[in-house]
């Protein structure tokens, strides 16, 4: 297990831990922070069509110019 794996390991375990109405106060805070929910939303993206096929970046941006 590396580093960065044991330390969410932890802070989940410490989350998991908190009361319900405390684990709501800090996933608002989270979600208040304007770059931290960017982050989010992006890794939720990523992992949600993570299994997509790949393609090469001129037929994505060929696609995009026919749309726009």
């Amino acid at each position: 297990m590396t580093t960065i794996d044991a330390t969410s390991e932890v802070f989940m375990t410490a989350f998991r831990a908190l009361p319900k109405k405390a684990r709501e106060a800090v996933v608002d805070k989270m979600l208040n922070d304007k770059e931290f929910r960017e982050d989010l939303m992006d890794a939720a993206i990523i992992k949600q069509r993570r299994k997509e096929p790949s393609r090469p970046l001129e037929a994505y941006l060929t696609d995009r110019r026919k749309k726009s």
